[in-house]
């Protein structure tokens, strides 16, 4: 028991390999103990039968001394001799080829190589140059059908709709090339028409392909929006040339515009699209765009000098967000009713200017001043906006757009219940009135109705809604008590 204990301590505290020293470095002695104490410890790892001592061809055991000088010497001797060794040994068994290494098999138990430098034994079991003799496996042929098979025009169209692999260069004729397209647009699949149109833009001339696409109007409209997704501008247009479309040219070359990120340059690019050849109508729209353009860069440069100035009160109080730059022109209008209001008709910046310019219909007009005014809280403004004048003189509120819709762009903007009541008296639906004035509080409307209505248990339904004590509870209980109105119930 103890013994085993002293071989397990002494197991556990020697070591098979020697540290290593820079004084041992050119000692060949110790560099051979080294190499003969890795080969018996990679001996004890792989052999099974620790017993068992192997010999060489001469009959010394291998991974002695002389064998390993023996060994040493063979590697430097004439290649006739090592030829004749291989001979001896391939009369015996059959091996591969052997392929000259870099090592030699004495070197690596010796640990120096053929060029007489020494090589650790990690550096030769990574050794690059031994060339590994198991078969590589090839794929299986069914792999390689699907490019060695020839396929009609119909079976190649099935096998894309499957997303089967199917190349479409062998089909090198143009009847091939045409008869392909047919079948893949009978088989209505886009994703096919489209591969089948690909193939067909790298193939074939653009004007023998914009021939052919002409009689084939499914195909033509597949092209046409492929070539607007993939932004191929330039053999778009001259499609559409060809095609003698000249409205969708002349609109194809105005969208470059979006491009365009200088409000100079567009402008100018604006002003050549003008002359393109659009319909009257889109002809009057890229007119409308360029002139707008114009009126907003002047705008622009003028409101950036008064903000940094600082002594217009509207640009103190309320400064810009954003650039009026690229702008619609509903928001332009906007800008102008908040900014320049009060301007007079003959300035660029002035709401009245640009109506009369771009011919800007009343309910616009209306919706966007009451819009932008009522955002400033400037209530005589939006009085004045609906206050008309007859040929006698009298006035009267008159509002293109309907007077509910007045109330809800004022409650938008947290108008007064004074300013709300006064607009919900004008609504003309007696039914949309009352909802109006019940959702927004407006009890003396509510009450002056049912009154005209002369609805007396509408009239007592609605006082138990107010507050107690209420100026609106009051008005109700005498209504109520005057004996000189007649109800109705």
């Amino acid at each position: 028991m103890n013994r085993m204990k002293v071989d397990e301590e002494e197991y556990w505290h020697s070591s098979k390999c020697k540290a290593f020293t820079f004084e041992d470095e050119d000692d060949e002695l110790s560099q051979l103990k080294e190499s003969k104490r890795a080969v018996n410890s990679l001996r004890d790892i792989v052999d099974d039968d620790d017993d068992l001592e192997k010999f060489s061809w001469s009959g010394e055991p291998v991974g002695s001394i002389s064998w390993s000088i023996k060994e040493t010497a063979s590697t430097n001797s004439t290649p006739e001799g090592s030829d004749l060794g291989l001979q001896r040994s391939s009369s015996s068994t059959a091996s591969f080829p052997k392929q000259a290494s870099s090592y030699s098999l004495s070197s690596f138990f010796k640990g120096r190589n053929k060029h007489g430098s020494f090589q650790s034994l990690s550096d030769a079991l990574t050794d690059t140059g031994v060339k590994n003799y198991a078969p590589e496996l090839r794929r299986p042929k069914a792999e390689y059908k699907d490019y060695d098979s020839v396929w009609s025009p119909k079976e190649t169209v099935r096998r894309l709709q499957r997303g089967k692999v199917c190349p479409l260069e062998r089909f090198h004729s143009l009847q091939e090339k045409l008869l392909l397209l047919d079948e893949a647009v009978a088989g209505h699949d886009g994703n096919v028409i489209t591969t089948v149109l690909v193939f067909l833009k790298r193939t074939l001339k653009k004007e023998v392909l914009f021939r052919e696409l002409e009689l084939r109007q499914v195909a033509l409209r597949h092209f046409i929006h492929f070539l607007k997704e993939t932004g191929d501008q330039k053999l778009l247009l001259d499609l559409l040339r060809f095609l003698d479309r000249m409205e969708e040219v002349a609109l194809t070359q105005y969208r470059d515009h979006l491009t365009i990120l200088d409000a100079e340059k567009r402008k100018e690019f604006l002003k050549g699209c003008i002359g393109l050849p659009f319909s009257l109508e889109d002809s009057a729209l890229v007119q409308d765009h360029y002139t707008l353009l114009e009126r907003q860069i002047i705008i622009e440069v003028n409101d950036k000098h008064l903000e940094a100035a600082g002594q217009t009160e509207i640009f103190r109080k309320h400064p810009r967000k954003a650039s009026i730059l690229n702008m619609p022109l509903v928001t332009t209008l906007f800008y102008s009713c908040f900014y320049h209001y009060t301007e007079a008709e003959g300035t660029f910046s002035s709401p009245a200017n640009l109506k009369k310019t771009f011919k800007i219909p009343d309910k616009q007009y209306v919706l966007t001043a009451l819009a932008a005014r009522a955002k400033l809280r400037a209530w005589h403004d939006v009085d004045a906006l609906f206050t008309t004048k007859n040929w006698l003189g009298y006035t009267k509120k008159k509002a293109p757009i309907g007077f509910h819709r007045v109330v809800e762009i004022l409650q938008r903007n947290n108008a007064p219940v004074q300013i709300l009541q006064e607009y919900v008296r004008l609504v003309e639906d007696v039914e949309t009135k009352l909802n109006l004035a019940m959702k927004y509080k407006c009890h003396d409307v509510v009450i002056d109705t049912y009154k005209d209505l002369k609805d007396r248990l509408q009239l007592m339904a609605y006082r138990c809604k107010v507050d107690r004590g209420s100026p609106a509870e009051e008005k109700i209980d005498t209504i109520l008590s005057n004996p000189q109105i007649r109800w109705k119930n």
